[in-house]
């Protein structure tokens, strides 16, 4: 018998010696009030009705969840103390489940389950219980309410709401830290027995962690658990009912535990000593290489910060933290030289940058390594001794002058031999030229400061052994002036006198330029060339002069233009000057001296016409040519006109195909005698239906005789036309007006009715058949009329 029959059992008998199982009574009690206190209703026999006080107690009934019998589960029993057994009374049921899930025998007042109950699914029922007499149908007791309550059975192992619980733990925690709490949940009933009692034990996991037994809180067992050793652990828990007694029911869950890192590990360099190389070519902050410390710890943990913090180095080479990679970037902070330094030592450090407290007996967190760099020699371009040149030269130095000396040097240990020269590129109009030995720059053209104050020069040093490797340098060559240029008017000056001018009276004030910059500034100094009695030149000594008249009255009939000299000198070393000459002209003023006309002009009007006349007179003479040529071609169209004005118009000497003619009697298009006297050919009527084109001589053909027919004539006609290029077809009769002899029927042209319409027989046209029985008839006809006229 198994454990769970004999507490099944052990239910039963409890059960059954339970007070109350088998029945309840209706029992009657003494009504300690007065019965007209609980109240009085009237019958129909008109009688006084009290009503009393119910005389029965209530009390639950128990009922056993999951009953597994096969016959109805007995609940209980009512029972009315106005029951005599008689069975006059009726016991009715209703409430919860009546009728369907309770049933009463209406009898005995026994009820009795109809199927299994589950607790879980519902703890207790309510109903109402009623004796009635089973003739009159009436109540004898009142109706009253009981509870039908369901006794538990350990038939519910406890549950976790999660199948797998994930939870994590920091490392090298002290024993005891919670982990994580699971809670299993029993429907059993907490109220009845033990069913519900969940204990809470470890069934996977030990020795590294625990549980509480009534709480089900996981903490840690073991102290120091390191994530780096191991990082994953796997916990089963149980959870059994009955307070973890035997025979109790049990569910199970899964916990997965991560230990978390903390930064209980310091970095470590993996060599304490680390050898770079770099070329000493390379530019500041070319990266040489790097170097790593290892950290066992994950995450921010791990993080570390490199420094260089000794060694004959410092200066020369930074180190840059990679914080994706965790490594530290050695790159060049200086130039490097192998002639000057071939090795460098640096000692860098490592140091995490997140140090836990509680950890610091297990430091220091930062290591140390030795980085050594040697520097390789590389075969460098010169090296020029200035970063720039600047040299001053005067404009007026003599060719092959040298202006100044670059210097350039190779730095390898090597001190190859330098050749200079000049980017052409630079110096277009080759002014310079250098020795390719010794870099001197010297002038191979004449300097000019007024053309160019400024020359930029590119100079270009290469190593003899090494042509490619070459260095430039930029070279400023700065002219500097010389007094060579004398000055000159600043514009050029239209002047004029009136005739009316006083003496001492200003026509002109002048000024002038010098292409020449002095360092005191430009200076000028002006006068006559020689004594002029007309005109005078007044220095105002900045830079201008005053023109003045030197008498009364000018006469633009007598002199009408007046050249005046003008002396300008400057004052630098050595002076330079020019003569410049004035243009004076001598016009008709006004009384406020306002110029009327000038002398040049008054002279052009009577010699001959203006510009403005010349012009409009051209052309006048191009549209009368304009108009001649246009006459002319109009005049040429209209002689040319076509041969064939249409394609029904077929100009012939006949008539037009879309006019009949007037037949014989139309001597208009044609001459029908010339075909009946070919001798008349000779005459060469012109046509009178269109005018030729072009006269030409008619040429000359032997006459055919008079007796000849008119086939041989025009086939004559036809062979003239034919070998004369210069005859257009006029006469379509000479190509188409013959048919041939191949026609039965011979021709049928009117030409020769005249002749031949006595002689003609037209009865051969009945044999031609059906067809032509009309025309028979139109010509046969006609003949046997005349014979019978």
């Amino acid at each position: 018998m198994t454990i769970q029959q004999v507490l099944l059992l052990l239910l039963l008998w409890m059960w059954l010696l339970h007070p109350c199982r088998t029945e309840m009574l209706f029992r009657r009690t003494p009504d300690l009030r007065p019965r007209s206190s609980v109240g009085r209703t009237s019958g129909s026999d008109g009688k006084a009705l009290h009503r009393q006080k119910r005389g029965w107690m209530w009390n639950q009934f128990f009922l056993l969840e999951e009953y597994t019998g096969s016959d109805y589960q007995y609940v209980g029993k009512l029972h009315s103390d106005q029951d005599k057994g008689d069975g006059s009374l009726k016991y009715i049921l209703s409430g919860d489940g009546a009728g369907t899930l309770f049933i009463i025998d209406e009898k005995t007042g026994d009820i009795h389950a109809t199927r299994r109950i589950d607790r879980e699914e519902k703890a207790f029922y309510t109903l109402r219980a009623q004796a009635i007499n089973r003739r009159t149908l009436r109540p004898v007791e009142p109706e009253s309410e009981f509870v039908i309550k369901i006794h538990d059975i350990n038939d519910n192992e406890p549950t976790f709401p999660e199948e797998i619980y994930t939870a994590s733990v920091p490392e090298m925690s002290v024993v005891g830290t919670s982990v994580v709490q699971v809670t299993a949940t029993d429907a059993d009933d907490p109220s009845y027995g033990n069913s519900a009692r969940v204990i809470y034990s470890i069934l996977q996991g030990q020795p590294y962690f625990s549980v509480e037994p009534e709480t089900g809180i996981i903490r840690t067992a073991l102290p120091n658990m390191n994530r780096e050793n191991r990082e994953q652990y796997q916990v089963v828990i149980q959870a059994k009912d009955m307070g973890g007694q035997m025979g109790g029911l049990s569910g199970t869950t899964t916990v997965n535990i991560t230990l978390t890192d903390v930064n209980d590990n310091p970095p470590r360099f993996p060599q304490s000593t680390i050898h770079l190389r770099i070329p000493e070519s390379s530019p500041v902050g070319t990266a040489i290489g790097s170097v790593k410390a290892t950290d066992a710890d994950t995450g921010k943990n791990a993080e570390v910060e490199y420094r260089i913090i000794d060694g004959d180095g410092t200066d020369m080479f930074d180190i840059v933290t990679q914080k994706d990679t965790q490594e530290g970037i050695i790159t060049v902070r200086k130039p490097l030289d192998y002639e000057t330094r071939r090795l460098y030592t640096l000692k860098v450090e490592a140091e995490n940058t997140h140090v836990d407290p509680r950890f610091y007996y297990l430091g220091p967190f930062k290591d140390t390594t030795i980085v050594k760099i040697s520097v390789e020699d590389v075969d460098e371009p010169p090296v020029f001794s200035r970063s720039s040149y600047l040299f001053e030269v005067h404009e007026d130095i003599e060719l092959g002058t040298i202006i100044g000396t670059v210097m350039a040097r190779d730095p390898d240990s090597a001190s190859s031999p330098i050749r200079f020269s000049l980017d052409r590129h630079t110096d277009l109009d080759r002014i310079f030229n250098i020795h390719s030995g010794n870099g001197s720059i010297y002038t191979s053209k004449p300097l000019d400061r007024e053309i160019s104050q400024w020359h930029n020069l590119s100079v270009i040093a290469a190593e003899i052994n090494n042509p490619k490797d070459t260095t430039r340098v930029p070279v400023y060559v700065r002219i500097l002036d010389v007094n060579d240029n004398a000055p000159q008017f600043a514009v050029f000056y239209d002047t004029f006198v009136c005739e009316n001018a006083r003496a001492g009276q200003l026509i002109q004030t002048i000024s002038a330029v010098d292409k020449d910059d002095p360092l005191g500034g430009q200076k000028f100094f002006f006068s006559l060339a020689a004594v002029n009695p007309n005109f005078t030149v007044q220095d105002n000594e900045d830079n201008t002069a005053r023109i003045l008249t030197r008498r009364n009255g000018f006469s633009r009939h007598e002199i009408s233009t007046y050249l005046l000299p003008v002396v300008i000198s400057d004052n630098d070393y050595p002076i330079q000057s020019s003569t410049g000459t004035l243009t004076i002209r001598v016009c008709a003023c006004d009384s406020r001296g306002n110029m009327q006309s000038c002398n040049a002009e008054a002279l052009l009007l009577p010699a001959g016409l203006s510009t403005g006349a010349l012009i409009a007179i051209l052309l006048c003479i191009i549209i009368l040519l304009v108009i001649v040529v246009l006459f002319a071609a109009l005049k040429r169209q209209r002689k040319k006109e076509p041969l064939i004005l249409s394609k029904e118009d077929i100009r012939d000497n006949i008539v037009s195909y879309n006019d009949e003619g007037g037949g014989e009697e139309d001597t208009q298009a044609f001459d029908i005698g010339t075909l009946r006297n070919p001798a008349a050919i000779e005459d060469k009527k012109l046509r009178r239906d269109i005018i030729p084109e072009t006269l030409f001589v008619p040429r000359r053909t032997p006459s055919a005789p008079d007796n000849t027919d008119v086939r041989d004539f025009i086939n004559q006609r036809l062979k003239e036309h034919d070998t004369d290029p210069s005859a257009p077809p006029y006469d379509s009769l000479a190509t188409y007006a013959y048919e041939g002899n191949d026609s039965i029927a011979e021709s049928l042209s009117s030409l020769e009715s005249g002749t031949t319409e006595g002689d003609q027989n037209y009865d051969y046209l009945r044999e031609w058949g059906p067809r032509f029985n009309k025309l028979a008839e139109m010509y046969g006809g006609g003949e046997s009329d005349k014979d019978a006229s």
